[in-house]
């Protein structure tokens, strides 16, 4: 029931399901599980303690759990876990989690890797994410639901994107990003919500302008930023999106946020 080429390396270890295809020249470890449905189109290296879920489709020349760029990594057995219906672009590099962080490095489903992604150790990928071509992810970072993450874009290590937001190509990202926010710039800024997505997406015209006081109310009036959240939190406890913002800016951060250009 499974389509391997006969140039294929497929390790006698390796847990395949049916109807998977595995293209010309493809390389498949003795730890890899591929679930139904998975594609490899050609010349796909996939090693190490890595699991592909159903459907994803991997494109030629993409290097899936290989040991991971952490000169702290010491060969221990931590793990790839890539979810379903996803599309890995050609050259997209994913790696296996470290003993420093979670020992685990986790992509959702649905999402799509363009073009020399990287998606370093112990990051967490949510779903429906969208990471355009070239685009970096160093390790420990955690990156919501809907995010879009433009061309060329370098995520600084443990840097947290939140769910919907939007960031530009070109982008050097050191902060955290707030959910429903857009960032831009050589050194990522605060450009404000990411409205067009969140439209896009169904957000009702109510939810949105709430939101958008919130955000003002946050980012834009004196006191410091504690004083502002807890001003927020005031008005606003009756809204979901509105405690997301605010209950993410509030959280411990590694690295601080991303803030508008004063």
């Amino acid at each position: 029931m499974n389509t391997i080429h006969p140039t294929a390396i497929v390790s006698p270890g390796a847990r395949i399901a049916p109807n998977v295809e595995i293209g010309p020249f493809c390389l498949v470890g003795p730890n890899v599980k591929l679930d139904e449905g998975v594609r490899l189109i050609s010349h796909v290296c996939v090693e190490g303690h890595t699991h592909v879920g159903a459907r994803t489709v991997i494109y030629p020349f993409a290097s899936i759990g290989h040991r991971p760029q952490d000169l702290k990594y010491n060969g221990e057995p931590s793990r790839l876990v890539i979810g379903t219906d996803n599309t890995i672009r050609e050259y997209v590099t994913m790696q296996p989690g470290t003993a420093d962080g979670l020992m685990e490095t986790r992509v959702g489903n649905d999402c799509l890797f363009m073009v020399g992604v990287h998606v370093a150790h112990d990051c967490q990928v949510g779903n429906h994410v969208i990471m355009a071509n070239y685009a970096t992810l160093a390790g420990h970072v955690n990156v919501g639901d809907h995010a879009i993450i433009g061309g060329l874009v370098g995520i600084h290590q443990r840097a947290r994107i939140g769910h919907h937001a939007m960031i530009g190509g070109l982008s050097g990202v050191d902060g955290d990003v707030i959910p429903y926010g857009s960032v831009k710039g050589e050194r990522a800024h605060l450009n404000g919500l990411n409205l067009v997505g969140l439209k896009r997406r169904g957000f009702q015209k109510e939810e949105l302008d709430s939101l958008r006081k919130a955000y003002h109310m946050i980012c834009e009036s004196e006191g410091t930023l504690a004083e502002r959240l807890d001003n927020a939190r005031k008005v606003y406890s009756h809204l979901p999106m509105v405690m997301d913002l605010i209950d993410f800016m509030g959280s411990d951060s590694s690295i601080g946020l991303c803030l508008p250009n004063v």
